[in-house]
């Protein structure tokens, strides 16, 4: 009993001894076996303390101390230490946080609306989600994580052309409301005119939550909107830039009852309006393609 209680002080000693290096380096090394190996820090490149007092006095401090009263007015910098717990390594880290998740009540979500839940195989988890290689061998590009997810939004980008039968496709980072506000502005740009052909039909069936930001968006760039069953809308007056419908619909129709998706196209391009597509790639699998029946854009998911 003794000697447990002696290596458990020889533990919280070098631990202590460890975590309250002022820097730290991936390259340090455990002193022996009895060392927490699995802290943060020791995983994160950064100077050693000989490397970081080298740097100091080439730009003339002697402390880390002396170079942050020098650039942080006082009236900001705190005159004590923070109050914050002792760190954990990653283990302990872990096991924290899933003490707090495994609080959480999972429910089932009847929600509908585009928010519908979905299986990831598996395989796709592992080698895709989950694979470092995707954004860890390659060289930070601008926004993006690595050239490696530019690699994975181009595989993407084909199978959305696979999926809804269209010549190109964009992927970017957009929801799908967002996504169809932009479509909407792109017919206005297309086929729009200010004040003569500036309508655009929206199908009582879309999504709620995209009927609200296309609403937001029209106010702004002077597009009218007309809200209604698509079987209703009307285009002999050729005073509509686009129209949309979703597919499937709000109500997990694939199409809207009354009048055929394919129909109300032709219609629509016949009064020089476009169609978007407001649809869902999982279901795309198992459906017909937007191009099938006409639509000139879609979106979604």
């Amino acid at each position: 009993m003794f000697q447990q209680k002696v290596l458990r002080r020889i533990v919280a000693s070098r631990r202590s001894l460890f975590n309250n290096r002022k820097f730290h380096a991936s390259r340090c090394i455990a002193a022996d076996a009895l060392d927490m190996s699995d802290t943060f820090s020791r995983r994160h490149l950064g100077p050693t303390d000989d490397d970081a007092k080298s740097m100091l006095q080439s730009i003339g401090f002697d402390s880390l101390d002396a170079l942050v009263k020098s650039t942080v007015p006082a009236n900001i910098l705190a005159d004590k230490e923070l109050d914050l717990d002792p760190a954990l390594t990653e283990t302990e880290a872990l096991a924290l946080i899933r003490e707090m998740a495994n609080k959480n009540k999972v429910m089932k979500s009847y929600i509908g609306q585009g928010y519908y839940d979905t299986i990831v195989p598996g395989v796709i988890l592992r080698n895709m989600l989950e694979n470092p290689g995707w954004y860890t061998a390659y060289t930070p590009y601008q926004a993006e994580i690595s050239q490696g997810r530019l690699e994975m939004l181009l595989n993407f980008q084909t199978l959305v052309c696979d999926l809804t039968g269209l010549a190109m496709a964009v992927a970017s980072l957009l929801d799908e409301s967002s996504a169809a506000a932009e479509a909407m502005q792109m017919c206005f740009a297309l086929k729009g005119k200010k004040g003569k052909k500036n309508k655009f039909y929206v199908s009582k069936d879309v999504h709620p939550q995209t009927l609200g930001l296309l609403q937001t968006r029209a106010g702004v760039v002077g597009i009218e909107l007309v809200i209604g069953d698509h079987t209703d809308a009307d285009f002999t007056g050729k005073d509509y830039c686009g129209a949309i419908v979703q597919y499937p619909n709000t109500y997990g129709s694939i199409e809207s009852p009354g009048e055929s998706y394919k129909s109300f196209t032709e219609r629509a391009h016949e009064g020089g309006a476009m169609v978007i597509a407001a649809t869902d790639l999982m279901a795309l699998t198992q459906i017909a393609a937007p191009s099938t029946w006409g639509a000139d854009i879609a979106v979604g998911c």
